[in-house]
């Protein structure tokens, strides 16, 4: 589904922006591990793994659409999800 590669790349986006705004030294290790979150999104494994979750929780009616890295992002930010 589509849908999951287009919330992935959302999530990116918002991590890029969070991570563009860290830089005191404290926050250096949050940045890092931003960064370590990003690397996983972009992979071909959690994109794999990611499209084959929302294949069968959209066949089973589990989730009606898929924005699990969306979601994520917006949770790890503590932004509202419009």
């Amino acid at each position: 589904c589509t849908c999951s590669f287009l919330d992935t790349d959302r999530a990116l986006v918002l991590l890029e922006e969070y991570c563009k705004k860290l830089r005191k030294p404290e926050e250096q290790q949050l940045k890092k591990a931003i960064r370590k979150v990003m690397s996983i999104f972009k992979s071909s494994l959690f994109q794999a793994l990611l499209g084959s979750f929302t294949k069968k929780a959209t066949r089973h009616g589990t989730i009606s659409h898929p924005s699990l890295p969306a979601a994520v992002a917006y949770d790890v930010l503590g932004c509202p999800k419009d």
